[in-house]
């Protein structure tokens, strides 16, 4: 008898609003809820009760975050007076240092960082550092601060043209010495006595690498040529459980297509996982005139692989990374 009914109010519907009153109510028939009041205050009652207990999950989240924020407070507070000194001499300073504090914080509470050679970068005179590049190189980031806090220098980067497009970029560009990277400039800051960072693998590196971490260098040897004209050594460099920090999909075939096509790095990176960093700087390789940069840049991709092969285990693990963090496995390593 009701679909009877139902169907004559379909039929003799005046207008859209009548029309759609009766499929509402032949959609509360449908459903047996009898009026759409009673499912709604069913929705009522449920968002009541369970309101409380979704605020009790979120909060814990709330406190972690505040807990986090104050310890950065504490970490850039105990270096209060090195940062007062630091803006008293030169403003440029004052923002690296401040700068430096902050990432120096973020890596020791998010990633329990360290670096193993640290001894190895020199206090005075110019190198150029040659890493691996992660999905997001973070890790180049922590030994930039790094460097800054525990040797007062500023090491100098080359980063890709597409970094200088980001809009707002340029003044933080400027006050950690990023150049774009034309090997007479690289030249030039070297021979400054200035450090200097560069990865040979780049974008397509930090797209294309994976938790098996091959270093896809192709033919590149600029950086060697760099350091043969500039008379310096070539300092190696890799972190440990990079790629579970951050990951990238560029390996997909559409993504990989869209930067082999466009040279657009868009592909999507996922993580922040809080696993353990460790960086390890190798043996400094000294310059050698007898040495061409194709036989140099061979050499140097060797001691990369040589730091790969001893500090990392193929292929990364998140879970393992993340229990790194642990006193006891902290130990182990």
């Amino acid at each position: 008898m009701s679909d009877v009914g139902n169907q004559s109010c379909l039929a003799t519907a005046e207008d859209v609003t009548s029309f759609l009153l009766c499929v509402l109510h032949s959609l509360e028939q449908w459903a047996g809820l009898g009026r759409a009041e009673d499912y709604l205050s069913v929705m009522e009652y449920l968002l009541w009760v369970f309101t409380p207990l979704a605020v009790v999950f979120i909060l814990p989240f709330l406190i972690v975050i505040l807990l986090y924020l104050s310890i950065l407070f504490v970490h850039v507070f105990k270096r209060k007076n090195q940062l007062k000194d630091a803006y008293c001499n030169n403003l440029w300073d004052g923002a690296r240092k401040t700068l430096a504090t902050l990432w120096d914080g973020h890596g020791a509470i998010w990633h329990g960082y360290e670096i193993h050679g640290m001894e190895k970068i020199p206090e005075e005179g110019a190198a150029l550092i040659v890493y691996y590049h992660g999905a997001i190189p973070i890790d180049y980031y922590y030994f930039l601060a790094s460097v800054i806090l525990q040797k007062g220098r500023t090491c100098h980067s080359v980063a890709d043209h597409l970094v200088f497009k980001i809009p707002g970029i340029k003044p933080l560009l400027e006050v950690l010495s990023v150049i774009h990277g034309p090997q007479e400039e690289c030249v030039r800051a070297l021979r400054g006595g200035h450090l200097l960072g560069i990865s040979p693998g780049g974008v397509r590196e930090a797209l294309l690498s994976d938790e098996t971490y091959p270093l896809i260098w192709g033919h590149r040897r600029g950086f060697a040529q760099v350091a043969i004209d500039a008379q310096v050594p070539i300092i190696p460099m890799f972190t440990r459980n990079l790629r579970e920090g951050f990951r990238s999909l560029g390996r997909l075939k559409f993504f990989r297509w869209l930067y082999e096509r466009f040279r657009l790095p868009f592909a999507p990176v996922y993580g922040g996982f809080p696993v353990k960093f460790r960086t390890y700087l190798g043996d400094p390789i000294p310059y050698d005139p007898d040495v061409n940069a194709v036989e140099l840049a061979a050499k140097v991709q060797q001691a990369v692989q040589a730091l790969v092969d001893r500090h990392q285990e193929i292929p990364g693990n998140v879970l393992r990374a993340l229990l790194e963090r642990l006193p006891s496995r902290h130990k182990e390593e």
